[in-house]
């Protein structure tokens, strides 16, 4: 039996790629502007390797360069967590936001997940336009942080 879940997924359009080749991403990049963000400014590089390891991660790249980036979460079947989304400031306004999302959302590898779960603080329009709606009733959303998150 093939472990389907290690196939290699590329896109290009434009002069651009988006690829979930592990390899290929820059983990300088990716960690220098999550330290910019209010949902990852305090992990530790170790921890971003680590969850970079740990999770389906769709990288976008120009010609040369990384210039965005987004992983997913999830058992494969039913359910997936979107994390960690950006596209670099300099290739912003591009559609290249929009295009990552239907990459990931149509992704063969995630065809059957019948439930995603992101949070945003400010960029609902944009995961709107995927098909993300706001939860209706947020009395229903339940987390559980660590302690050591809420130091």
């Amino acid at each position: 039996m093939t472990d389907g879940l290690q196939k290699i997924i590329i896109l290009e359009s434009a002069g651009f790629t988006i690829s979930t080749d592990k390899n290929k991403i820059n983990l300088t990049t990716v960690y220098e502007f999550l330290k910019t963000t209010y949902w990852a400014a305090e992990r530790t590089l170790q921890q971003v390797e680590d969850s970079i390891k740990n999770s389906l991660c769709f990288g976008v790249y120009d010609e040369t360069n990384q210039i965005g980036f987004a992983r997913v979460i999830t058992d494969y079947t039913t359910f997936a967590y979107l994390a960690d989304v950006f596209i670099l400031p300099s290739h912003r306004n591009l559609g290249l936001g929009k295009w990552l999302l239907n990459a990931i959302v149509n992704t063969e590898l995630l065809k059957n997940i019948n439930m995603w779960l992101l949070l945003t603080n400010d960029t609902q329009k944009l995961y709107e336009q995927v098909g993300f709606v706001t939860y209706p009733d947020s009395d229903n959303v339940m987390i559980l942080k660590s302690q050591k998150s809420q130091e």
